[in-house]
């Protein structure tokens, strides 16, 4: 589940980074001849990959959000069964903290994925 739920911003945000690359780039490159997959490679890829850190900075807080929600449909474990499970004992504090766990998670996870992607594109930092 957090797999489906991480995959289309990523796929969003890059092949949004591919489709903006711009036309006078594109023009010089078929000035040189170079074939389709090699305009791919060496320019589109490459130009593109902020929009794949920008994909991949929205979906990292997603994942846990995903796994709670896969998990809330059948697991035996997990912080979506101790919420199912507290919410039908009425255990609200149980509840809250295991949201509030899932809040920590989700913004280190974003953290975590801002030092991992900060090499992919270090061209272009803000």
């Amino acid at each position: 589940m957090a797999a489906i739920i991480i995959f289309f911003p990523v796929v969003s945000a890059f092949s949004d980074g591919l489709r903006r690359t711009d036309t006078q780039i594109l023009d010089a490159v078929a000035l040189t001849k170079a074939s389709h997959w090699q305009t791919l490679r060496f320019v589109r890829l490459p130009l593109a990959l902020p929009g794949l850190v920008t994909g991949l900075r929205v979906a990292a807080p997603l994942a846990p959000l995903g796994a709670v929600v896969g998990e809330w449909v059948g697991a035996s474990a997990g912080l979506g069964f101790v919420i199912v499970q507290a919410n039908a004992r009425m255990q609200t504090d149980v509840v809250f903290a295991a949201i509030a766990i899932l809040a920590v998670l989700a913004v280190g996870l974003r953290l975590l994925g801002d030092e991992a992607t900060r090499p992919l594109a270090h061209w272009a930092r803000e």
